[in-house]
This record gives structure tokens, sequence and C-alpha cells, in this order.
């Protein structure tokens, strides 16, 4: 299941969070590779520990708590800090699988990564090439998403960004261990919730159809969700 999400945060919020974060020191993005993914890799990344990176997580974290489409979509469990990646002129990331657990330096915290995502900080026409490339079984799909937008999509996916050739793309992204491991079983979760929702907004919370697909949601829930 691979999920758009229009303004995650306002393009006015993602413009100054970039600017933000602009100046700060950056460090080879290798800080965070896997050995598979290090010799594909080359970008730049705000030190996850950094006061700049700090700050920008917070706002970000913000962001996700109250998106219900994010929520919906990803049933987080537990979601990895935010990190923060830039590339200019000749960087690039080849294609590569995000690492299965990832640990966080700080706190020794392990997740398993069952969802990725990028949130875009740049608007597509600042820069060329950095498309977000992701492999699915019906072809490559590219995305250059307008800035606060984010596109979810699952961390078993083989991916790449494109190499940049002019101007600058930097990004947000993460990682996050949902309550439901199965991309097919969260898939179904996520459509029934549209379609309760949906149908909430028609006929009300204490409509009797309603109350019956609410129930087998939640029922689902208990069936399928790692606490």
């Amino acid at each position: 299941m691979l999920i758009i999400i229009p303004d995650m945060i306002s393009r006015e919020a993602a413009l100054e969070l970039r600017a933000q974060i602009l100046n700060a020191e950056w460090v080879d993005g290798n800080a965070t590779s896997g050995p598979g993914s290090a010799l594909k890799k080359k970008n730049r990344q705000l030190p996850e520990a950094s006061p700049a990176a700090q700050t920008a997580q917070a706002i970000v974290a913000k962001a996700l708590g109250n998106n219900e489409l994010f929520l919906s979509a990803a049933l987080p469990h537990t979601i990895f800090p935010p990190l923060f990646n830039r590339y200019g002129p000749g960087e690039t990331f080849g294609t590569h699988v995000d690492n299965a657990v990832r640990i966080h330096g700080g706190s020794g915290t392990r997740i398993r990564t069952d969802l990725s995502a990028t949130l875009f900080l740049t608007d597509p026409d600042d820069y060329d090439g950095g498309a977000l490339e992701i492999e699915g079984p019906f072809g490559d799909v590219s995305y250059k998403l307008p800035a606060g937008h984010t596109v979810l999509y699952p961390s078993s996916s083989l991916h790449r960004v494109t190499p940049v050739t002019r101007g600058e793309r930097i990004s947000c992204f993460f990682w996050m261990q949902s309550l439901v491991a199965s991309t097919e079983h969260r898939s179904m979760l996520f459509e029934l919730d549209q379609s309760i929702q949906a149908l909430t907004v028609r006929h009300g919370s204490t409509d009797e159809e309603v109350l019956r697909l609410t129930n087998v949601y939640h029922n689902m829930m208990r069936h399928w969700a790692a606490c």
C-alpha cells in the first residue's frame, strides 16, 4: 500500500522548516546507512542529535500526531525520530531497501520498519532530478511532490533517489513500526476505516450500519494488532 498524504504540513510551514535547517551543519548521509546502502548513497544529512534536527523533529512529530489520514494508513506503534537529508547536483541514492530493524542511537530503541515515509520540504520546480522512485508489482512509480506533501510506502520496497542535476532537494524521512505488521491487513483496515468515516459523515455515528462496520473494524484490529 502506497499513499500520498497531501499537506502533512502546510507548504508555508514546510518552506519555513527548510529555511530553519538550511544553514545548520550537515554531515555525510552515510551516518545512518546500512552496509548494503553505503556504496550507493551520496547525500548529506542533518545530525540527528543536533539542536536544529531536534527542533525540526518536534515540528514533524506534532504534525504526524494530528494527521488523521496518516494515522489511519500507518496505524503507528513506534515512529523513528524523523531525519533530514539534502541532495545537491551530482548527489543521489541508488536502488536499495531499508533496513528491517532500525536502532535509535540515543535511546537504543529498536523498531521493525514496516513503513517508510518522505516528507518533501522543497517544491519540485526548485530542482531537477531528485525523484523518489519506488518499485512495485506494476512497475516503478516516481514522486516529486509539493513541499509539505508526504509519500508513505512499505519499507520492503526497493527504491532510489535519482541524481539531482540542478538546485537542492531537502526532505524529511522516517520509518515506523505499525501496530499491524502485514501490508495486506493494514491496507484492508485502511479501506474499511475510510469507508466508515465517509458513511459517518452521511448518516451519523449512531447509524446501525456504521456501528456494524465500526465493530468489524475494531475486532479486526484486535485480531491483527501487536501492541
